[in-house]
């Protein structure tokens, strides 16, 4: 890696997102939320898309072990120009910009919890993604029905499930221990150079499988989500739980666990973050907390997400044909399959739950 004399200026710098990096953060954090005491049993919906935009707008202010280490939860080199001051009254002005860029759904009204900006924050970074697509092959309303799911726990629910079309053709693979369904989402008409966005849920074989599978996905090779996928359809029963999710954490733990410590704490080195005061010192910060906050309906038309990242920071001294019944916790991941980026990630552990 090179030295730090000699990384390009400021004004120079630019982002640039590397693929295999963030399907690989998606899998490792996917996994992290499973194993958390914090999330256990509970259903995980998250962007790892806004998150890793947020994580390389903090590397472009970094230096040193602080920007090794978030290029080594990139798994890329990312460089931005970033910079701001902070009002205390801006967490209400950033909780509305996030509601305006996510469409106003009803869970995205905030990003930032009370308490989160205070006199010592000197910086806030804050993304917001919205997706909204329509099946490439809807489903049939009057087809959907009350069927039972599984929990891990081993108790059952009834939930509506959409069923598939026996005229349709669907693109399911058998692979060892778990089954992919890929749910292809029409192409927008202004996408022009070809953008291909899918739902990708992994189904493991065992009602109880999926925390063993989020292990096997993220110590797996970095492109195991893509390499799995199907690449043919054919004639399959099908059968898809409707569900609608919303998800609320600080990173901050989950972030360390991924190897994320250093601007965290009071040796960050977030020096090309912030110009130098008046009297020509530089201005040292750290990073405070990570928050995210994401949602995601899933019915009979197609899908609808939004996610927000909020990154406060603070003065440093402050196969064949085989049917795919998802009746049992899965993971899903929404998908742009030319750019290979992973958008939207989550684990539903329980369709019958909104919160």
């Amino acid at each position: 890696m090179e030295k730090a004399a000699g990384r390009p200026s400021k004004k120079a710098r630019r982002t640039s997102a590397d693929s295999g990096g963030l399907a690989a953060l998606a899998l490792r954090l996917s996994n992290k939320f499973s194993d958390s005491k914090e999330h256990e049993d509970q259903n995980i919906m998250f962007s790892p898309l806004s998150i890793y935009t947020a994580l390389g707008l903090l590397a472009a202010g970094a230096r040193g072990d602080t920007l090794d280490e978030i290029l080594a939860v990139l798994g890329a080199t990312s460089r931005d120009e970033v910079a701001g001051v902070m009002r205390l009254d801006a967490r209400k002005e950033i909780n509305r910009w996030v509601a305006k860029a996510t469409k106003k759904l009803i869970i995205i009204t905030s990003v930032l919890p009370r308490g989160s900006v205070h006199r010592d924050t000197r910086l806030v970074l804050t993304n917001a993604i919205y997706f909204k697509g329509k099946w490439d092959n809807a489903f049939s309303k009057s087809r959907t029905r009350d069927h039972t799911f599984h929990r891990l726990d081993g108790s059952t629910v009834q939930v509506p499930f959409m069923e598939g079309s026996s005229r349709d053709k669907y693109f399911v693979a058998d692979r060892d221990g778990f089954k992919v369904l890929k749910l292809p989402y029409k192409k927008a008409a202004k996408s022009g150079g070809g953008a291909r966005y899918s739902m990708c849920i992994f189904l493991p074989t065992a009602r109880d499988g999926l925390r063993s599978l989020a292990d096997k996905m993220a110590s797996g090779t970095p492109g195991f989500l893509f390499d799995n996928l199907p690449n043919w359809s054919s004639e399959v029963k099908l059968r898809l739980p409707k569900f609608k999710l919303s998800f609320f954490c600080s990173m901050k733990k989950v972030l360390k666990g991924l190897g994320l410590r250093a601007a965290f704490s009071e040796g960050a080195d977030l020096s090309d973050m912030v110009e130098e005061d008046s009297s020509g010192n530089t201005v040292r910060l750290r990073v405070d907390d990570v928050f995210h906050r994401a949602v995601v309906e899933v019915n009979e038309e197609g899908t609808e997400a939004a996610a927000s990242t909020a990154m406060t920071l603070v003065f440093l001294c402050a196969s064949e044909p085989v049917d795919f019944v998802a009746d049992h916790p899965f993971a899903f991941y929404i998908v742009e399959e030319v750019s290979r980026s992973v958008v939207f990630a989550g684990h539903v552990l329980d369709p019958s739950e909104t919160e």
